[in-house]
């Protein structure tokens, strides 16, 4: 402990998932990377300890009260950790926004745009009079007017909030008004409405609503396509009038009640104005989104948008990017009288050093109206890390997971940076990732592995980087230090079997572009972020080759496309699999039903008649009747955060005692859940059903999963593989495998891993398309299509493409300049 206090964080004796009692000295007031391979426990250590250890001291200084209502991590399995700040995190996967978030209130830059629209804009009178800006206008409520001498009052900052007094009437300051698709709410008119016609009204609570139409005129026992159009106009819209009705009840008697007619348009719109997300995601089918034809998107009162800064509405100055948002506030001062210069200089000061983080981190395309459902993953964590940095808070522990996710080298500079000013002001940072040039950049490393699961838990090395780059034992190592070979796969010939070609007329910051996909080939995309990756290959190929596959015309800003042969399009992304803990490996990859049959088929499951299904903890029949076949139970401690425990009787295995009596080779079912891939494959080597189904997991790294642990659990990248094994076991001849980046949380080890899987899919006759940013992913590429040069309107077309040593080879390549690099490394 030095003259100022501890100079690390003292972890002893952590073991949080495969955490093997790790004691290790995390340095404070630092940059440390934390890395390893895929699954050796990099987020157990940071994510597990760290943050929920230092995040639940932080909480336990709050009321009971008030610590119920925050959702808290649960306190870590680990002996003891000295000497830790209280701590907060950037996770990989920020939550979805809502559709009332933009970049603007996500970052708070929006809350400085309206302070000075409402200090320094020119307002205009209740007579019609704009009024010029004026010191004393902004530092008073009241205002007369210059033209009639009319006094008012002056419009706030929140006047200028469309989530409160500034929302457009109309929209609610939502920008978009969901209206009901009436042709949705009828999806079959051959059905009668007795059988369900009306889709709104097969819900619990309305599955009467059919006997009140009865009862008021409409004939149920026809099909709805043959009713008179009065009596749909009753089914869509009819009066909410009370009628009596003959309903059965459970045990077959009838009885009367007084119900009232609630029409399906009224169904939907009543359920959808909730404001409940989950439920307008529900209802989603029902509904058509239009631009609010008030505001005209805008989202703001017509009020609000009387007000000009330097002749700009707020809804104006919100719709530049932040490129533009900059040079914007730059200017501002000088174009204003000179008594508020002083005033305008200190609030564009303000503004301008609210965007530069967001800047330095490669979001210039992005405009502060821009959706926050809209981003992707990497563009919410940005907004997040430019937010945290702009508090300049200090004293505190920053645990960033994969801060590198979704961001092309040039990029990753920015976020080098200021993860750097987090650490300089005064705050300690962990930073999980595997991007080279982030762990080059830190200041201490720590290791983990030397596998993933079982195999690995320990710290295997830690020092500088320079010394993790120097130590034999470490498999980061040879990539630190540059000796490790870029180029891992035979790349096919550039002779091509075929290609699939697209031309986009305009969408988003794309013009006019043509690209084509050699066939049977692994195509790279790549770019800075927002330079159209997203816009080329998820919203232009991937629809158009959908309606084209199906006989649908193309979307109207693609025009014309070239399937050369593709029969099949297969979509892998890292969005997590299954919602619940009943979601597992062996469920999801189809393994646990050999298994199951497997068990059924024994001698002392034959001799109860027990089937396959009683081998499910699913069901009643197998599943523990205490936890119901979770392994888990949820405790409910009043004013205290709720507590998962495992479940005492079944002690986490999931199935009931009589169940577990059945054995084979020994083991019970609940005894294969706990395997490993790479364990039960070499149990279950020579029963094929089975060992096919694991020998694909082992394939894309996934060897050290337990078949039984839920699926929701799972990181991005391992979840995608996931889906990647899946395809693995079937003949591919004329797919294409769509992959947005595949690289998440990889480690560049694991990125060999993957490359090997992605040969197995050519190998069957697919062609494979990805959009990724990983240096190795690309330098291994048989072609590359490189888009920019820059984001945004400075984006949107093709600068370079072909082999990775022709991109790399050509200037005008912002990619090239770093797979140069990378290439002369080996």
């Amino acid at each position: 402990m030095g003259e100022r206090g501890p100079g690390a964080i003292r972890v002893t004796g952590a073991r949080v998932h495969n955490l093997r009692s790790v004691d290790v000295d995390v340095p404070l007031w630092r940059v440390v990377g934390v890395t390893g391979l895929s699954g050796s426990g990099k987020s157990s250590l940071a994510m597990g300890v760290l943050y929920a250890e230092g995040s639940r001291r932080f909480l336990d200084g709050l009321s009971t009260f008030t610590r119920r209502r925050i959702e808290q991590a649960a306190k870590p399995d680990v002996d003891r950790v000295d000497f830790l700040p209280a701590a907060l995190a950037l996770r990989q996967r920020p939550p979805v926004p809502g559709r009332r978030s933009t970049v603007g209130t996500m970052s708070e830059v929006l809350s400085i745009v309206r302070l000075m629209v409402s200090r320094l804009g020119a307002h205009v009178c209740p007579n019609g009079h704009r009024n010029p800006p004026s010191l004393a206008a902004a530092a008073d409520e009241w205002t007369s007017c210059v033209e009639c001498g009319v006094r008012f009052r002056l419009p706030g900052a929140e006047s200028f909030a469309f989530n409160s007094l500034g929302a457009c009437p109309v929209c609610h300051g939502m920008g978009t008004r969901d209206e009901v698709d009436e042709d949705s709410l009828v999806p079959d008119p051959a059905k009668t409405l007795a059988e369900g016609a009306v889709t709104p009204w097969n819900s619990a609570g309305r599955s009467y609503m059919p006997q009140v139409a009865a009862e008021l005129g409409v004939r149920i026992d026809v099909p709805y396509a043959e009713l008179t159009a009065a009596e749909k106009e009753i089914v869509l819209h009819g009066p909410p009038e009370q009628r009596e009705v003959t309903l059965p009840s459970k045990k077959g008697r009838a009885f009367k009640l007084n119900m009232t007619f609630e029409n399906a348009v009224a169904s939907v719109a009543q359920a959808g104005s909730s404001g409940s997300e989950t439920t307008r995601s529900r209802l989603s089918r029902f509904f058509t989104t239009h631009v609010c034809p008030a505001c005209h998107g805008t989202r703001y009162r017509p009020e609000a948008l009387a007000s000009h800064l330097d002749g700009r509405t707020i809804a104006e100055i919100t719709a530049l990017d932040l490129e533009r948002l900059d040079a914007f506030a730059a200017d501002l001062p000088g174009c204003l009288p000179e008594p508020v210069r002083a005033l305008a200089s200190r609030l564009a000061g303000e503004l301008r050093d609210s965007v530069q983080p967001l800047r330095r981190l490669g979001l210039d395309y992005l405009s502060l109206d821009r959706s926050g459902d809209s981003l992707s993953t990497g563009e919410r964590q940005r907004v997040q890390l430019a937010r945290t940095v702009r508090e300049r808070s200090t004293g505190l522990l920053y645990v960033l997971d994969e801060p590198s996710v979704g961001l092309h080298p040039a990029n990753v500079a920015g976020v080098r940076d200021l993860v750097g000013v987090l650490a300089g002001n005064g705050n300690s940072v962990v930073v999980v990732d595997h991007d080279v040039d982030l762990l080059r950049a830190a200041d201490h490393l720590i290791e983990m592995g030397p596998g993933a699961g079982s195999l690995g838990g320990t710290v295997t090395a830690q020092g500088t980087p320079q010394e993790v780059a120097a130590d034999p034992a470490s498999v980061t190592g040879p990539f630190l230090s540059g000796e490790a070979e870029p180029v891992v796969r035979t790349r096919r010939a550039e002779k091509e079997d075929g290609r699939l070609s697209l031309t986009v007329g305009e969408l988003y910051n794309l013009r006019d572009i043509a690209v084509h996909v050699p066939l049977r080939r692994l195509t790279l995309v790549t770019g800075v972020s927002g330079s159209g990756k997203t816009a080329l290959v998820l919203d232009s190929l991937v629809p158009a080759l959908r309606r084209r596959l199906a006989g649908q015309p193309l979307p109207p800003h693609v025009q014309d496309l070239d399937a050369g042969g593709i029969t099949r399009l297969v979509e892998i992304d890292a969005t997590p699999i299954g919602k619940n803990a009943r979601s597992t490996p062996a469920t999801y990859s189809g393994v646990f039903d050999p298994v199951r049959q497997l068990f059924a088929a024994s001698p002392d499951a034959a001799e109860r008649g027990w089937k396959p299904g009683h081998f499910s903890y699913n069901t009643r029949d197998g599943q523990c009747h205490r936890c119901e076949g979770l392994g888990e139970l949820s405790l409910d401690i009043q004013y205290l955060p709720d507590m998962t425990i495992r479940c005492p009787d079944c002690d986490g295995g999931r199935y009931n005692p009589q169940t577990l009596q059945v054995r084979v080779d020994d083991r019970t079912i609940a005894d294969v859940l706990s395997l490993t891939v790479d364990e039960a494959a070499e149990a279950f080597s020579g029963r094929p059903a089975i060992a096919g189904r694991l020998s694909a997991l082992h394939s894309v790294g996934l060897g050290y999963l337990t078949l039984g642990e839920p699926t929701p659990t799972l990181s991005g990248g391992e979840a995608q593989r996931l889906r990647l094994a899946e395809a693995l076991r079937t003949d591919q001849d004329g797919a294409l495998y769509v992959f947005d980046e595949p690289s998440i949380g990889l480690h560049p080890l694991d990125v060999r891993t993957l490359l090997s899987a992605l040969d197995g899919l050519l190998a069957a006759g697919a062609t494979v398309l990805v959009i990724d940013h990983d240096l190795d992913l690309i330098a291994n590429a048989d072609r590359v299509v490189d888009l920019g040069p820059g984001a945004g309107p400075h984006g949107g077309r093709i600068v370079a493409a072909g082999t990775p040593e022709e991109v790399a080879a050509d200037p005008g390549s912002p990619t090239g300049v770093y797979l140069a690099r990378h290439l002369r490394r080996g």
